[in-house]
């Protein structure tokens, strides 16, 4: 599989900056940008695609099929649910450039709750991210790449840069930085995603939370039963040049 992919996924753990990332690779350019698509589906019951309304996840790989033939497709989403047709699809699994973006589960459970404090422990969504990471490997498919948000703060453009080289896109330096406000893209799920449209690019900020895993216990459990599946992955991930 030497040719470059027309599909490219960034699968991410919930609250990992990956709506900042998504926002960096419409700055690339030259891409169709699908922001969490199955999330909208499986949330909202649709999605919108190239002013397409798609109401289902089998449809949703279609049509990024059908798009692909031609132009090459960069679309993000959140494991905080569980997507079957994807899992079930060998063809998707082994034909994409999959993607995976991690964060250190205290923090997502800290900024998951933040917003939604009805969470459950499978909404951190390192578990369901392994699982998927497996299933691409199970199928053959391409290696996949793995960041962890940690260092995409510390190192953009490093960071942005290797993604780029790795998943066969070209680099531009400009893709770090972007103008403030909300977007489109996001306007079903925009109470989520208030930090990003605040901000001009990757930015290691420290958000102070009134429950955290140091003082809730339920959100501590969370955190350590996505513990094993965190390292599991950050193991493998990219690492920002020396």
């Amino acid at each position: 599989m030497n040719e470059r992919p027309r599909v490219i996924a960034l699968w991410a753990a919930p609250r990992s900056r990956s709506t900042a990332f998504f926002r960096s690779m419409i700055q690339l350019g030259g891409l169709v940008t699908l922001h969490e698509p199955f999330c909208n589906i499986a949330d909202y019951g649709r999605t919108d695609v190239l002013g397409d309304e798609v109401t289902s996840h089998r449809d949703l790989i279609a049509r990024i099929r059908d798009i692909s033939a031609t132009r090459t497709v960069f679309f993000k989403d959140t494991t905080d649910i569980r997507y079957d047709e994807v899992l079930a699809d060998e063809e998707f699994l082994a034909g994409v450039q999959h993607t995976f973006l991690i964060r250190a589960p205290a923090e997502v459970a800290a900024s998951f709750y933040a917003v939604k404090p009805d969470m459950v422990c499978s909404d951190l969504g390192l578990e369901r991210l392994y699982e998927l990471h497996q299933a691409v490997l199970a199928a053959g498919g391409r290696a996949p790449v793995v960041l962890d948000s940690a260092d995409l703060v510390s190192a953009p453009e490093a960071m942005l840069r290797g993604y780029c080289e790795r998943a066969g896109l070209p680099f531009r330096a400009e893709a770090t930085t972007w103008a403030p406000g909300s977007r489109p893209e996001w306007a079903l799920s925009g109470r989520w995603h208030t930090a990003v449209s605040e901000s001009s690019g990757f930015v290691d900020k420290t958000t102070v939370y009134a429950d955290t895993v140091e003082n809730n216990a339920e959100l501590k459990a969370f955190s350590d039963h996505h513990e094993p599946f965190y390292h599991l992955l950050r193991d493998t991930r990219l690492v920002p040049a020396a």
